[in-house]
């Protein structure tokens, strides 16, 4: 029934598994990749004609993971897997950016690859795992596809790199650096690291592509048993309308790119399109659209030949040079922290907001539920480009763009021990011609430390750009939207004065080689620097002090046994703290306390009940406290945050006091000194030594008593009971049980017998 294709490899420790004709037979191509025991079933169709009009590739990559795979049950009200989570969306990205490249010019048949996590191990991720499985699908589904490609993952410890490290081990590790390549040339990188130097970095990117080596070879097998009957493609030769458009619209082309201000580029290039559209207006449809790709192709061609045979880049400037910076700090008044940060015509606005441990974002995954204090969103509003647009949501490209510059920041950030905050940076860009996202890292970088943040050492980003024609190519340092458009490449590459924090790669050709990735990345060391001390002109080091807006957090280590006297049945005492003081109180399984408020009184009132709490009473030392409830015989007083003590009337005065509420009131506030705490915890206290003023101790001038003798209770009610009930005769009414009442049997002070002096 099943005409089952298989080939396997053992790699980076475990077999890789690649499996054609059992599932989704149907679609064009359908590949099951096994990792471990991690599995990704990924299925593309293709259309076999191209919809009237079309003039673009509609490649569209899905990535979804099953929570099945992981054995969980989605959280949520509908239970089931719905909208794609950032991950999913990142994943989607990763697959797409290198595939993407590798269709032939024209080719306009709409692609769809769907990638299903369908089996998770706990440690293999299984983004690496779809890519290889997108790439197999796609080279045996018979579209032109010129691939097939493989990815890694690579990680460095010791010195060492290490092949699909698990995900504990790449999250503590130096590097988390995933790498797409050819069997000839790298196609993407994407990279997250502990500022390493460009030869680390560079030496993880080759690792890794000698390891692909292996799955490309692989991939090229299951094709030699399993690949359909390649499409036939037609080339359409469209050099006549090249020539004629060159004649029409050449110069024009070459002047509009000689205008340095975008605006007015960007006027004159549509003024040279309508041109060559009127050129061509009494042609058909077919032909009025491939004049409109061409004219594209030739703008390409006189800003290329320009850049490699001149050094000449559309807004005049050398090929190392960075753009003028202009950076500002806390303009924004009632932010904990802002940047202005403005690099020739791309600007963010970037802010910082710090909140506590209930800020955290909560993210429901394959492993479970995990929170992170570390946030970075990205907007790309229309206006930015001077266009009209979508304005909501954030699209794919928001996604990727901001974890780029979340990858990049991370490896700055203090621990949650020493800085207890969750923290936001938000990324507005207000202007874009090129590299915004390596803006909102240096924007990002300076709103952190503007807000307080300690982030070891500022962050500072470039985009690399890349012209490539045959053996002769140009690196171009600070890339313009234009230059990114036009180029073939576009380089990412972020970090401190001490090395490299992430490094992002795409290209638009079949790979680069070693020789450029090593001059690109020699390049943009210089940038970097040159940017981090435009920054530092603005803000060099993060400031000592928060913001007056942003909460304090105080933290206060108890020990665990005390965590339930804190919280209280049912949490009534939290609950208590925080209306009374008004500051908020977090408390973890570990007995760490987070005491946060942007007042300082309300941590300080928090932290001494808390601390009042904890502490264990001293005998002969005096407290404030507060009567909480009057009985017959005296008074229970709250004192050290939440314990209660007696004050009998007894040691309220000096003198004989017939009732206790002669002397005190509930809610009133006293001073009391700690005499005796028995084995049961009881704690009996005296306001008659201290003097309620200043809080002094007073001389004890009573004579002492004398011993009171056997203190068991009498059958006659006489005296020696303990209930709690009104005297009756001279007895008490639980005399015969030995409660806790007062001593009746004509004791003038009414002294319960446990808190008696012998």
């Amino acid at each position: 029934m099943f005409d089952v294709k298989t080939v396997s490899l053992e790699w980076g420790g475990k077999t890789l598994t690649l499996e054609t004709g059992r599932i989704a037979r149907q679609a064009d191509g359908a590949v099951l990749a096994t990792y471990g025991e991690t599995v990704v079933l990924c299925a593309v169709t293709a259309a076999k004609s191209v919809k009237e009009g079309q003039d673009f590739f509609p490649l569209t990559v899905h990535y979804q993971e099953k929570f099945s795979s992981a054995g969980r049950i989605p959280g949520g009200f509908f239970k089931r897997e719905r909208g794609a989570t950032e991950k999913e969306t990142l994943t989607s990205r990763l697959i797409d950016r290198p595939v993407r490249p590798l269709f032939p010019e024209g080719f306009y048949n709409e692609i769809n690859v769907i990638c299903q996590v369908l089996s998770y191990d706990g440690e293999t991720e299984p983004d690496i795992v779809a890519m290889i499985a997108a790439s197999a699908a796609l080279t045996i589904s018979g579209v032109p596809f010129m691939g097939p490609i493989g990815a890694a993952r690579v990680g460095y410890e010791d010195g060492e790199y290490v092949l699909n490290p698990s995900q504990t081990a790449a999250a503590e590790g130096a590097l988390d650096l995933i790498v797409a390549a050819t069997g000839n040339a790298v196609m993407m990188v994407e990279s997250e690291a502990k500022e390493l130097s460009e030869e680390e970095m560079l030496g993880g990117v080759m690792f890794a592509h000698d390891e692909i080596k292996k799955v490309v070879n692989a991939i090229i097998d299951l094709a030699e048993q399993a690949a359909k009957e390649p499409w036939e493609v037609a080339i359409t030769d469209n050099s006549a309308i090249k020539d004629k458009l060159a004649g029409v619209v050449g110069d024009d082309i070459a002047a509009a790119y000689k205008l340095t201000d975008k605006s007015e580029r960007s006027d004159a290039l549509n003024a040279v399109r309508a041109k060559a559209k009127e050129a061509f207006a009494d042609e058909d449809g077919q032909t009025q659209m491939a004049a409109g790709k061409v004219v594209k192709k030739l703008e390409a061609e006189i800003v290329r030949t320009a850049i490699l045979k001149e050094g000449a880049r559309i807004d005049g400037r050398k090929t190392n040079e960075v753009r003028p910076i202009e950076s500002m700090v806390g303009f924004l008044p009632r932010t904990h922290g802002s940047a202005l940060f403005t690099r020739g015509e791309t600007q963010a606005i970037c802010t910082t907001t710090l909140g506590t441990k209930d800020s955290e974002q909560m993210i429901d995954g394959l492993e479970g539920l995990t929170y992170s204090n570390f946030m970075l969103h990205y907007n790309f509003p229309p206006y930015s480009v001077g266009e009209v647009g979508r304005f909501g949501a954030p699209s794919r490209r928001d996604i990727g763009h901001g974890k780029l510059a979340w990858r990049a920041l991370r490896a700055v950030l203090p621990t949650k021990e020493d800085f207890p905050y969750t923290i936001r940076v938000l990324s507005d860009i207000t202007e874009s011609n090129g590299s915004s996202s390596m803006a909102t890292i240096c924007g990002g970088s300076l709103s952190m430390m503007d807000a307080g943040v300690p982030i070891t050492r500022p962050v500072s980003g470039i985009a690399m750009g890349l012209i490539l024609e045959g053996d002769d190519f140009t690196v171009l340092s600070d890339i313009l939207g234009d230059e990114d458009h036009l180029g073939d490449m576009d380089f990412k590459v972020a970090g401190t004065s001490e090395g490299i924090t992430s490094l992002q790669m795409d290209i638009k050709v079949a790979g680069i080689t070693r020789e450029i990735m090593q001059q690109a990345l020699a390049q943009a060391s210089e940038g970097r620097a040159h940017i981090l001390g435009e920054m530092t002109k603005a803000l060099g080091t993060a400031r000592t002090e928060l913001s007056a807006h942003a909460p304090r957090i105080e933290t206060i280590q108890i020990d665990k046994s005390k965590i339930r006297d804190v919280i209280g049945t049912g949490g009534k005492v939290i609950r208590e703290i925080v209306a009374e003081t008004g500051a908020k109180v977090d408390i973890d399984d570990e007995g760490l306390i987070k005491i946060s408020s942007s007042d300082n009184s309300q941590i300080e009132a928090a932290k001494k009940w808390i601390e009042g709490i904890v502490e264990e009473a001293e005998v002969g030392k005096i407290y404030n406290g507060k009567v909480v409830n009057i009985v017959d015989f005296g008074a229970f007083v709250n004192f050290m945050g939440g314990k209660d003590g007696l004050v009998h009337v007894s040691e309220m005065k000096n003198e004989r006091v017939e009732k206790p509420t002669d002397v005190v009131s509930e809610g009133q506030e006293v001073k009391v000194k700690v005499l005796e705490i028995d084995n049961r915890g009881k704690v009996r206290l005296s306001m008659r030594v201290v003097d309620q003023e200043t809080g002094e101790e007073l001389e004890d001038t009573r004579p002492p008593r004398e011993p009171r003798g056997d203190r068991r209770p009498r059958r006659d009610g006489g005296g020696g009971g303990r209930g709690r009930g009104p005297r009756r005769d001279g007895g008490d009414r639980g005399g015969d049980r030995g409660g806790d009442g007062p001593r009746g049997g004509g004791d003038p002070d009414h002294m319960p017998a446990f808190l008696k002096d012998d």
